[in-house]
């Protein structure tokens, strides 16, 4: 992967060693983040922000002999928003291929040298003669199917909300709020997380939002989080 100061990534945390975090990208390119650019200010709980094999999005700052230097803290909101939903696509993606072709990673690494993985996928649902320059006859047939399928049975709902706690073990508390089924939840930054669901329309998709909204914030009053539906 070829990348140049202020690019965006998807990165796993590998270690954390003294002050410095080790990540690793998708594609095996190996970087590093120092302690200062996990957040800005004094960091209470290094926890709250890298885990080992955990995954974040991270900015890059410079490169060093082809070595990336990372940060966290200056990734913004709407940033990471934007990379952890092409993450997804992208994983979504190679899942359906998996389903259509039995080998499907030569395929893939052409679709690859034209285009970003979860940019095809969203262009070939809009048109599937995309998919002719990479699938034979068979295989597209499947994959229209599936697409047109999603189309009718996928309809999402998303919100946003802040939750954050004044407490020492704050963390953890509002990790066990979050533990919702049948719904995504993502970090966004400074206390605030989206939440999406989907449903076989927007109504029922909306109405499970309520459910699980109402819920949560029944947990935080129970274990006195701070909460608030943007």
């Amino acid at each position: 992967m070829e990348l140049k100061e202020g690019d965006l990534a998807m990165c796993t945390v590998k270690a954390i060693e003294g002050t410095t975090v080790f990540l690793e990208l998708e594609d095996g390119t190996k970087g590093s983040m120092i302690l200062s650019e996990v957040a800005a200010g004094r960091i209470r709980n290094l926890r709250e922000y890298v885990i080992v094999n955990k995954k974040i999005v991270c900015k890059v700052l410079k490169l060093i002999n082809g070595h990336p230097q990372f940060s966290l803290r200056r990734v913004t909101g709407k940033e990471r928003e934007e990379i952890e939903e092409r993450f997804t696509k992208e994983k979504t993606f190679r899942a359906l291929i998996k389903s259509v072709v039995p080998n499907p990673e030569p395929i893939l690494l052409n679709i690859k040298e034209k285009f970003e993985l979860w940019r095809f996928y969203d262009e070939a649902r809009e048109n599937p003669s995309l998919l002719g320059q990479f699938f034979g006859k068979a295989d597209i047939a499947k994959l229209e199917q599936i697409f047109h399928e999603k189309r009718e049975s996928e309809k999402i709902a998303k919100r946003s909300f802040i939750l954050k706690s004044f407490a020492d073990d704050g963390l953890f508390e509002i990790r066990a709020a979050l533990k919702f089924e049948d719904c995504d939840i993502h970090y966004l930054g400074s206390s605030v997380f989206s939440i999406s669901s989907s449903g076989k329309d927007f109504k029922e998709a909306n109405s499970k939002l309520d459910i699980i909204l109402a819920q949560l914030e029944q947990k935080a009053k129970d274990k006195k989080l701070v909460f608030e539906i943007k």
